[in-house]
């Protein structure tokens, strides 16, 4: 059974465990949720609990470190998974199917009914955003307030070609490259990123570039939109879409952010999503 033993190195592990000794030491546990088996972490005890998503191929650790180390712990209890087929969720294998960004926000859903979580906020990045709008839109009553960063609901024809031509992995860049390559492997990695992007083809072929529009109007928590405006994969059309499709949400733009804004100015970012979280 593949292990993540790589991702989280000795060195990492070391450190976790340094910066947790005076808080909430992380839990990582699984839970059977259809055919999958879903690793997830737990890590605070305040009453506001956080499901969070991780993007396209992200995990746990990859994705949430800034977060899972950052947040108040007495204010807020986070549950991160590794979505069904990435990180220690595997097996089986990622089915990268039209719909497979909606059968993760059902897997999501009944993750947290599983763990007697009825009413949550969501914490949503890329790809892991389009699952939480799903989620959102799907679940309203289970969705207490919904936060989403490079996120989108459509493709636009211009980001398509941006997918196709880091189709091949050997074109990105060493930073981005190395921490995926020491989840999955170079050979499994290369097949999920091109079976991701053939699947964004075909949702762009087959479905007009729609991913889930349709149920943005569902959505009726407070939302919160975040966006860098240097972003090389999601265009800024966005932000407007959603923020004008999801009643009375609210945009905070970081003019030199470009895709990983949690991570690079996680401090505010920090601040600002759990100011959000907390107002009545």
């Amino acid at each position: 059974m593949f292990t993540i033993r790589k991702a989280v190195s000795s060195n990492c592990l070391r450190f976790s465990r340094a910066f947790f000794s005076t808080k909430t030491l992380p839990k990582e546990d699984k839970i059977k949720i259809g055919n999958h088996v879903i690793n997830y972490l737990t890590v605070g005890n305040g009453p506001h609990k956080v499901f969070c998503a991780p993007g396209a191929l992200g995990t746990i650790w990859t994705e949430f470190k800034p977060q899972i180390e950052g947040f108040m712990h007495d204010k807020f209890s986070l549950i991160v998974w590794d979505p069904p087929g990435y990180g220690k969720s595997y097996p089986p294998a990622k089915e990268f199917t039209v719909d497979f960004l909606e059968k993760d926000a059902d897997a999501a859903y009944q993750m947290m009914k599983e763990l007697h979580i009825p009413k949550f906020s969501v914490l949503g990045f890329s790809d892991g955003g389009i699952t939480s709008l799903i989620l959102a839109g799907k679940y309203p009553n289970a969705v207490n307030k919904l936060v989403v960063w490079g996120a989108n609901s459509f493709i636009l024809p211009n980001e398509l070609e941006s997918y196709k031509k880091i189709r091949d992995i050997n074109k990105w860049s060493k930073r981005a490259l190395e921490p995926l390559i020491e989840v999955y492997g170079k050979e499994r990695l290369a097949n999920y990123w091109a079976s991701w992007v053939d699947a964004m083809v075909t949702i762009y072929n087959t479905k007009q570039g729609n991913i889930c529009s349709e149920l943005l109007k569902n959505i009726q928590c407070p939302t919160y939109i975040l966006y860098g405006e240097k972003d090389p994969l999601v265009d800024c059309v966005h932000v407007s879409h959603l923020h004008t499709h999801i009643s009375g949400s609210r945009i905070h733009l970081y003019p030199e952010g470009k895709h990983h804004i949690h991570m690079r100015y996680s401090e505010d970012f920090n601040k600002r999503v759990q100011e959000f979280l907390l107002q009545a």
